[in-house]
């Protein structure tokens, strides 16, 4: 990222924010920080004219950091609201923004409902101004799904430039993945993806809140079921199966949670394992393992795609990817470092570059994830979180019967 260029074109280039937490800002938690790739992007150009957030002494303080830094010029104007509505009736013409980014948590977007709906807003109120999503597209009940595709269809139709926050798609290991197959006609046969997350940095509450967070495996495996996609294809929904090792059976105690997890209800405390298959509708198989299962600080992640004749895998995607690549002909595996790539920082250059319309370089990418195709990751998400619900209910009702039996 410090080697990359800026972009070429001219002029102040404003952007809102929406969300002053995290994703945008940053945290010890991981490399998640909109704001500094916009930055390193766009140099002295960035304007944030607007951080929209209830939380107004939150961002207030997040601002205010941002001013004691050389980013100042970024931010000295930046004036906070607490709604999308507020700053729309205080704006003047010199704030229309070029993009608006979407930090705010997934249970407060990615539906047609009022307070809940904040792409419908940015089309109603910033018609053809480019939006960037954060991912997943929404954590609302399954129920739900429906409306996030009505959310995509409004996108599509309305012609908005539209990114979502699937980063791993973006990096340069999952590219020359991608140039494998494409450069050998190669169909692929299968996808195996697992991801374990060290439970014991996982110290938010409402993660562990399946009401609230939607479950790890919606909130947190969503970017390897996208993964997964991305390689393998349409998934065939009917054919989705899960099981899962829950928190009151014996292989699920965990002895560092971080969280009082008593203060949870018994029904929405989460999976500790959730393993799923399915067949993509062209015919090959997938599989993903999520695991809340290591202590320390470090998650232990891999996606291997299978054809014939080879085998990629990846791991490590989210700090030092590593590819493995076997080719026909050959027993050994070669590896591919990548130092020093960063798809977060990728992600949000192809955006600008596509707001830009650079069109006289021949190498500016194309956003790689869509709103309607973050819609069917997220609803391979659900289908894999409620085959398990299914396999869970199906086991207590037979040792319900079994007890009844024995006792009658």
């Amino acid at each position: 990222m410090d080697r990359a260029s800026q972009v070429s074109g001219t002029g102040d280039f404003n952007v809102v924010f929406i969300g002053a937490g995290n994703i945008m800002f940053g945290s010890d938690e991981g490399p998640w920080n909109h704001s500094f790739r916009f930055e390193h992007k766009l140099g002295p150009r960035l304007k944030v004219v607007a951080l929209i957030d209830p939380a107004i002494e939150r961002a207030t303080a997040v601002l205010q950091k941002k001013c004691e830094t050389f980013v100042r010029s970024a931010y000295e104007n930046t004036r906070v609201y607490k709604t999308l509505e507020d700053f729309v009736r205080n704006m003047n013409k010199n704030q229309m923004p070029r993009a608006v980014i979407v930090g705010s948590p997934p249970m407060f977007r990615g539906t047609l409902q009022p307070g809940r709906d904040i792409e419908s807003q940015i089309l109603k109120y910033f018609p053809g101004v480019a939006m960037f999503i954060e991912k997943p597209a929404a954590t609302g009940p399954a129920s739900e799904i429906p409306e996030a595709f009505a959310v995509a269809k409004k996108i599509n139709e309305s012609g908005t430039i539209c990114s979502v926050g699937y980063m791993l798609r973006y990096l340069k290991a999952v590219q020359m993945m991608k140039q494998i197959i494409e450069e050998n006609n190669l169909t692929v046969m299968a996808t195996i993806a697992r991801y374990a997350c060290a439970y014991e940095a996982i110290a938010k509450p409402d993660w562990w809140d399946k009401s609230k967070s939607a479950g790890p495996i919606v909130e947190q495996g969503t970017h390897f079921c996208d993964l997964s996609r991305y390689f393998g294809g349409e998934v065939d929904m009917d054919t989705v199966n899960a099981h899962s090792l829950e928190w009151d059976e014996h292989a699920g105690q965990l002895s560092k949670m971080q969280i009082d997890e008593s203060k949870i209800a018994p029904e929405n405390r989460i999976p500790r394992v959730t393993a799923a298959t399915w067949k993509y509708e062209n015919g090959a198989v997938g599989s993903f393992t999520h695991l809340v299962a290591l202590q320390g600080q470090n998650y232990s992640c891999e996606l291997e795609v299978y054809a014939d004749g080879y085998q990629l895998k990846l791991v490590n995607p989210y700090v030092q990817p590593v590819l493995y690549i076997r080719r026909p002909g050959s027993d050994l595996e070669e590896m591919h470092t990548f130092p020093d790539d960063d798809p977060f920082f990728s992600e949000i250059s192809v955006l600008i570059d596509n707001i830009e319309d650079i069109e006289e370089d021949p190498d500016t990418a194309q956003i790689l994830s869509s709103f309607e195709d973050a819609c069917k990751t997220y609803e391979l998400t659900w289908a894999i979180q409620l085959a398990a619900e299914r396999n869970r209910k199906l086991k207590k009702d037979k040792q319900a019967a079994a007890a009844a039996t024995v006792s009658a």
